[in-house]
């Protein structure tokens, strides 16, 4: 087992990268809505690409 002091800072490198992904994943989620709203639009034929 690490010291205390070095399991601490491993701990906080992991809340950092907890901190990084958690808006990534949110602009992931939002790209993927509007990639099917505009999948929709395209399927029901309201938008027609030429």
């Amino acid at each position: 087992m690490p010291p205390v002091d070095e399991q601490a800072a491993i701990a906080q490198i992991f809340a950092d990268m907890d901190a990084e992904i958690q808006p990534l994943e949110a602009r992931l989620e939002k790209a993927r809505q509007v990639k099917e709203g505009m999948m929709q639009n395209l399927l029901t034929g309201r938008i027609r690409l030429v």
